[in-house]
């Protein structure tokens, strides 16, 4: 076997998917994954330093990617719209990229350990959004409370995206929470 199997990473990706869905996060090892795989343990840890980081693997990213598309949203637009704008460019990137997330999401919920690391992984998509709102001229207060509120917006949206299958638009998922908010804000 070569020493850096082309498509190593994405085969245990794929492995470590099935295997939880089959069996449950908990009762599934690296070991298995591995062989499930085609690859050793040792190939595993190439990859991934953990069996949780196999789900979670790119999302350091993400928190970048969300600051990023703030900022290059035009300094005139408002904090909300701003957000909105930003949050609608990396989710139409995350529905590009995205392989099985209803199988995914599916597992993160059957585990209070995914639970937590998947909390961890959206307080850093808010804390980007809060530090761009700063840096827009929001007072902390106000940063905080947009990026909270532009965190759960993203969060709902992807998870309808992901209820539909991925048939429609990240957009038009994002704009249906955004109508739904509204209307509630309006009672």
């Amino acid at each position: 076997m070569a020493r850096w199997d082309p498509g190593a990473e994405q085969r245990l990706r794929k492995a470590a998917l099935e295997l939880y869905a089959a069996h449950g996060y908990d009762a599934v090892t690296v070991n298995q994954i591995a062989e499930h795989a085609g690859l050793t343990r040792r190939s595993y840890f190439r990859y991934f330093p953990d069996k949780r980081e196999v789900l979670f693997a790119g999302s350091e990213r993400l928190p970048a990617a969300v600051l990023d598309a703030l900022r290059a949203v035009d300094p005139d637009v408002r904090p909300w719209p701003a957000v909105l704008q930003a949050a609608a460019t990396v989710g139409e990137l995350l529905a590009e990229l995205a392989e099985d997330s209803d199988v995914r999401r599916a597992v993160i919920a059957a585990s209070s350990e995914l639970q937590e690391r998947e909390r961890t992984k959206l307080a850093s998509v808010t804390a980007a959004l809060r530090d761009g709102l700063a840096e827009r001229g929001l007072s902390p207060e106000d940063a905080t409370l947009v990026a909270q509120i532009g965190s759960a917006v993203f969060q709902n949206a992807f998870g309808r995206w992901i209820d539909g299958g991925g048939q429609q638009t990240f957009r038009s998922c994002l704009d249906a929470v955004v109508a739904s908010l509204g209307r509630e804000l309006d009672d």
